[in-house]
């Protein structure tokens, strides 16, 4: 009976002890919590204070914008773990990245927190309400890139910079072309083939994005985009200095390969995959040329596909 008695104090004791399991915890407790976070980004450091002072008076500031007809947006938003992080990636400017504070710290987090302190972007903390108001709402998931309006030429621009280096001039002019992929796609092309710029209208039309920024793959830092406020009389004024305009259509009366002009001063003009050229611009046009499709097995190509194989065919004839 003592020994029973014995057994049941032993099973029944509050003496500590180790507990079946408990090595993994402690070996946990042991584990280093990752690199030490931006001062910005530390809770009680100045550079804290000074970052979240900083953000919520950009986000009042961004609340307080004109709307509605007329406004002019000061700059763009990147939304979202996996976006700040493809941005950051692509070398997209970036004028700050808005973290929330007390927020999870991931593998997407952390990379856009590196990304952003390699290349100088200011990081600024700020309360999940103020990120809130700042994107209207939207899916944030505690990380905002904050990319500066771009900056524009003007059309006249492109072709004075041509003569500067003693070529002539080879634009591009979209006309209806709304995704931006396609605008970067364009700035690309025009950066491969050794083109002047690119024109764009200034409504109902692709403007330089973040998208935009990432198709071109960096070159949109080179290559001068230019808005037009009215895309025909844009047209009528490179004619006037000496410029042929060509503009692309399926059903063109001239080939591309018979079009010895891109050889000299021109403009090409694409439109939207859709309806092509819209009827003044087209009418503005000095020719309309097609692209041989041989394969047919499409209608026609996108306004970043034709652009490139017709400044490739310009690049061929000038290098002769």
């Amino acid at each position: 009976m003592a020994g029973n008695s014995q057994r049941r104090n032993r099973r029944t004791s509050n003496k500590k002890g180790a507990t079946v399991g408990s090595g993994g915890q402690r070996r946990k407790a042991l584990e280093g919590k990752g690199p030490t976070p931006p001062a910005e980004m530390r809770k009680g450091h100045k550079k804290n204070r000074i970052a979240t002072a900083q953000a919520k008076r950009a986000v009042s500031a961004q609340s307080r914008r004109p709307s509605g007809r007329g406004a002019k947006s000061t700059s763009e938003l990147v939304v979202g773990r996996n976006p700040v992080v493809e941005a950051l990636r692509a070398d997209i400017p970036a004028t700050a990245v808005y973290v929330q504070q007390f927020i999870d710290n991931d593998d997407r987090v952390r990379e856009a927190l590196t990304l952003a302190t390699d290349r100088g972007v200011p990081l600024l903390e700020a309360p999940r309400p103020e990120l809130d108001r700042l994107t209207a709402g939207l899916n944030h998931q505690g990380l905002v890139l904050q990319i500066p309006p771009y900056e524009y030429a003007h059309p006249d621009d492109l072709a004075a910079d041509a003569a500067d280096q003693g070529e002539d001039p080879l634009i591009v002019a979209l006309d209806g072309v709304t995704d931006p992929r396609n605008l970067g796609a364009v700035v690309r092309s025009v950066a491969a083939f050794g083109g002047h710029g690119v024109v764009v209208p200034e409504r109902r039309a692709a403007g330089m994005t973040a998208g935009a920024w990432k198709t071109s793959a960096g070159t949109a830092a080179r290559v001068p985009v230019a808005r037009a406020t009215n895309l025909t009389r844009t047209l009528e004024a490179y004619q006037k200095a000496g410029l042929l305009v060509v503009g692309l259509a399926a059903d063109g009366d001239v080939e591309l390969q018979d079009l010895e002009a891109l050889a000299g001063p021109v403009v090409i003009v694409a439109g939207s995959e859709g309806k092509g050229l819209s009827r003044l611009v087209g009418e503005t046009c000095d020719l309309l040329v097609r692209i041989p499709m041989p394969g047919g097995g499409a209608e026609s190509l996108n306004a970043g596909v034709a652009a490139g194989v017709v400044l490739y065919e310009a690049s061929r004839r000038r290098a002769r």
